[in-house]
């Protein structure tokens, strides 16, 4: 077979359209290379003899993109676990500023729609996953992450 340098220049728009079926919208880049590297395995694994290039790269970046969305969804969930213990560990504080803090977040609530309070209810007081949230609201599980973003940052223009 050709030398990589060739098989990557045939082969980058195949990257691109895995990208665009997978909807990566962010990081392109990083799943661009994550492709690049995905097609690099494949073209040294390939035989010959056991059927075509491509079908054999096209599933080999595909899977690569998505282990690479399933990491970052784990780590999204890591980070979400590292705040809520940031607010526990808050609860250790002098009653003093939990009060003032009390009354600030109290506010900022208030000044949410009665959607954004009800997610903050199903997420933060009844401590339900994504998954039981998209049910009960009747979303997805990308909708409610993304309300929950949205609402965090309201959140957090409200309270600065």
């Amino acid at each position: 077979m050709k030398n990589f340098e060739e098989v990557l220049v045939q082969y980058e728009p195949m990257i691109t359209a895995s990208m665009r079926q997978l909807h990566v919208y962010r990081n392109y880049e990083q799943f661009r290379q994550v492709g690049r590297i995905a097609l690099w395995q494949a073209w040294t694994r390939y035989e010959e003899g056991k059927g075509h290039f491509a079908p054999f790269a096209s599933r080999s970046i595909r899977g690569a993109m998505l282990d690479e969305i399933k990491r970052e969804h784990r780590f999204e969930e890591h980070i979400v676990q590292t705040e809520d213990e940031l607010l526990m560990s808050l609860a250790g504080e002098d009653i003093v500023q939990l009060e003032a803090w009390s009354e600030k977040i109290s506010w900022a609530i208030g000044q949410l729609t009665v959607k954004e309070k009800e997610l903050i209810q199903l997420l933060f007081i009844n401590e339900f996953s994504h998954v039981k949230c998209a049910e009960l609201v009747g979303i997805s599980i990308p909708g409610i992450k993304k309300r929950r973003e949205r609402m965090l940052m309201k959140l957090r223009e409200i309270l600065s």
